[in-house]
């Protein structure tokens, strides 16, 4: 199947602004809406004031177009978090059916919170809730896989904040996951899109040492400035693998070597934004 995809950047589109959304879905009449814009922060980039606001809006702003006789558009997917069910305090391997036990404490989760409990009762709209993405094109800064892999080529240690259990998908695979979204039926409202295979970060640390003394020669020292586990964040994603009939996802070891392909080709790095990590450490106990 082929599609024409229209990727407005938030200049093209301000999803903030009611008419100019009103206007771009009446001028191009999509059948889907992919939602994936979102207000967020991390350990470099504070959370704005205004972020529960600005993260409503952009959805309420697009969904009103999706009821009534003048709807604008045929379906959204929308790409809502795993912090919906409060990332603070959830279950490891979290179900879909934990949802609302509790109402999530920062305004991000909040936020996605909000949007998910209107999805719950709209007949043209799925929630695939995200844990961990990686990929191409990220915060190699902040975002961990990304930045072991570019401090493994630059000759850095892999230095991680603290250890954790993570849930990670390649960004190949949601992709892939999307598509079947768009294509087909969902028979509930919402999904955990994730692999359901949850991994320590120094597990994925060494297997990028060990891809990079594959590649290099160079086997980069992997350390920990914080003692101890973290909470771990995963999701039951069982749900998904019967709509989608046993997805098989991307080899974990097989996704880091494509992205650390992807960046050994793309190697216009910031070496003191590698370092962002190390050189924001008061506070944190060795």
């Amino acid at each position: 199947m082929t599609y024409e995809v229209l990727a407005p950047s938030s200049a093209e589109l301000d999803l903030l602004n009611e008419q100019a959304v009103r206007e771009y879905l009446g001028t191009h009449r999509f059948d889907v809406v992919v939602h994936a814009a979102t207000t967020r922060s991390n350990r470099r980039m504070a959370a704005a004031p205004d972020l529960l606001d600005r993260n409503c809006r952009m959805f309420f702003n697009l969904v009103r177009n999706l009821a009534g006789d003048e709807r604008r558009f045929g379906k959204m997917i929308h790409f809502g978090s795993g912090a919906e069910y409060d990332r603070f305090q959830v279950p490891a391997r979290v179900r879909e059916d934990y949802f609302d036990t509790r109402v999530p404490r920062d305004a991000y989760g909040f936020s996605k919170y909000i949007c998910a409990k209107y999805i719950e009762r709209s007949d043209r709209i799925v929630n695939l809730r995200l844990f961990g993405v990686f990929g191409a094109y990220e915060d190699y800064a902040v975002r961990f896989i990304s930045n072991a892999c570019c401090r493994a080529l630059k000759g850095l240690p892999i230095v991680l904040r603290q250890d954790v259990m993570f849930d990670y998908l390649y960004i190949k695979d949601l992709v892939k996951i999307t598509r079947w979204f768009i294509e087909n039926d969902a028979r509930h409202k919402a999904y955990n899109v994730c692999t359901g295979r949850p991994v320590a970060l120094t597990e994925l640390a060494r297997v990028i040492a060990r891809i990079s003394a594959q590649v290099s020669g160079r086997n980069p020292n992997v350390s920990v400035m914080t003692e101890g586990m973290g909470p771990e964040y995963s999701g039951d994603n069982s749900r998904m693998l019967t709509e989608l009939r046993g997805y098989q996802f991307w080899d974990l070891e097989g996704s880091i070597k494509d992205l650390y392909a992807w960046y050994a080709r793309n190697n216009d790095l910031d070496v003191e934004s590698l370092r962002f990590d190390e050189n924001n450490k008061i506070g944190v106990s060795k």
